[in-house]
């Protein structure tokens, strides 16, 4: 039987021949410019990039449709008199053209907001500094050999606004949600959970505050009904209990709680009133480390309303690493290669190193985004052999560890780098039998890659080549 979605229904009436503004040309905006031009909207087009870096395709498209287009630095200038305007992830509600915009009456939205807004079913939603990647594709992992129909989108994923139609009432949406969908978010999931909060993307919010109050949207807005995933080990997610509107589940690594799911050793235990029910064995896992295992105890939070501790258990056994986090590409000479290059950040890295017992080849650095390098570097010091760094915050990284070698003492070799090519080679040379070279760069990617996912492909095929 099918179900209308009135929402859905009463905004495409809406959007009809209305001013639309769509900021940016990345992956969430673009499956908008077919939706807009088959609802009849007035469609501009702002993206900062010149034309000539978009892609024909896109160009072809903008062209067919007759949508009017303002692109380069200063493209914002011409956003004036719009009904709706969707912003990209990147472009921040605190823009100046958007306030004075929205201050108009214009809506200023996003891809994610509206599907959030119209959504006819239930929506999970993920975010945090680290872990919220795998975590989120465990919790829909989990539902969909539960047996649920899901849709998983978000950061991940496809956009799903333009699948809005398709969803029905008994469906489960599933989404990643980083601070720049957050921010300015006037809705949040029935299910909502944070992985962790710590520093990340100060380059971009104006400071850390700005950045967990972004973070902090994805329950704000939740009914009396509404479910909040916390990790109790960390600070700032702890005391979200105290603002949430609905029911707290907490999972910690550290605390032994009286209700909840913890991490003690290699074992999650489920508490329920004081008592503790051992449920899930990590050695039968496929994902590697402590952290993973904070992602799982995650997961069983997140599902334990839809699903059985065995439904999870099962699905959770049969999970393996998302690609770019703690990847295993290959073993050569007793030499195991991992990609880890989705950590862009101190705390992942951090992260990843702690995963292995094995003398560890580190190859970090990259896009600097005003992070602070000296938590990770004691752990650096404990856990390499050889630290291999390029980009721009290889200075950074090797001053850290600089301060942390003379405080304890210590040796290590370090080789400053200038490309990628350069770090496999040097690291296939120094690497020995049962070392682990790890690429986790604890910066982002874009001083010499697209994004961490071009990022991992260019190491991976360096890695298959040797």
């Amino acid at each position: 039987m099918n179900v209308r979605n009135h929402k859905l229904e009463e905004f495409e009436e809406y959007i009809k021949f209305r001013k639309v503004a769509i900021i940016g040309l990345g992956v969430s905006n673009l499956p908008l410019l077919d939706y807009m031009y088959e609802k009849k909207a007035r469609v501009t087009v702002f993206d900062e990039r010149n034309m000539e870096a978009i892609s024909k395709e896109v160009m072809d498209k903008i062209t067919n449709y007759a949508f009017e287009f303002s692109f380069g630095k200063n493209c914002l200038e011409k956003l004036k008199g719009f009904d709706v305007i969707f912003r990209s992830p990147s472009c921040l509600p605190t823009k100046m053209e958007l306030q004075t915009e929205e201050s108009k009456g214009a809506i200023v939205t996003t891809e994610i907001e509206m599907l959030m807004k119209m959504c006819p079913c239930k929506i999970i939603g993920v975010t945090g500094s680290d872990g919220k990647t795998t975590t989120t594709s465990l919790i829909d992992s989990i539902l969909r050999k539960s047996g649920y129909h899901t849709f998983l989108g978000g950061n991940i994923g496809t956009p799903l606004f333009t699948k809005l139609s398709e969803m029905k009432p008994e469906d489960i949406v599933v989404l990643e949600l980083s601070s720049f969908q957050l921010m300015g978010m006037e809705v949040s999931p029935d299910i909502a959970v944070i992985t962790n909060i710590t520093p990340n993307h100060l380059n971009i919010h104006k400071d850390y505050e700005e950045y967990i109050e972004a973070k902090k949207n994805i329950f704000k807005y939740q009914s009396e009904n509404g479910i909040l995933v916390l990790n109790y080990d960390n600070e700032i997610t702890r005391s979200c209990s105290k603002e949430a509107n609905g029911d707290v589940i907490f999972f910690s690594h550290k605390q032994k709680l009286e209700d909840g799911y913890i991490v003690d050793g290699k074992v999650i235990k489920e508490c329920v009133d004081k008592i503790r029910k051992h449920i899930f064995n990590g050695d039968e896992a496929i994902l590697r480390g402590s952290h993973n295992l904070e992602n799982i105890a995650t997961a069983f939070s997140a599902t334990k309303t839809l699903v059985s501790t065995e439904q999870a258990s099962e699905a959770i056994k049969e999970f393996k690493p998302v690609e770019h986090r703690i990847e295993l590409i290959k073993e050569r000479e007793q030499v195991k290669w991992y990609n880890d290059s989705a950590s862009s950040s101190p705390t992942r890295t951090l992260s990843g190193l702690k995963a292995f017992d094995e003398p560890i080849l580190l190859i970090a650095g990259g896009y600097d985004k005003n992070l602070d390098y000296h938590p990770l570097a004691k752990t650096i010091v404990e856990k390499v052999k050889v630290l291999l760094l390029i980009g721009q915050t290889s200075g950074k990284i090797f001053e850290a560890v600089k301060e942390e070698l003379e405080k304890q003492h210590k040796n290590l070799d370090i080789y400053m780098c200038e490309t990628l090519e350069q770090t496999v080679t040097l690291a296939k040379k120094l690497a020995k039998p049962g070392n682990v070279v790890l690429f986790s760069p604890a910066s982002a990617s874009f001083d010499m890659f697209k994004n961490f996912a071009d990022r991992g492909n260019q190491f991976k095929n360096l890695v298959n080549l040797i």
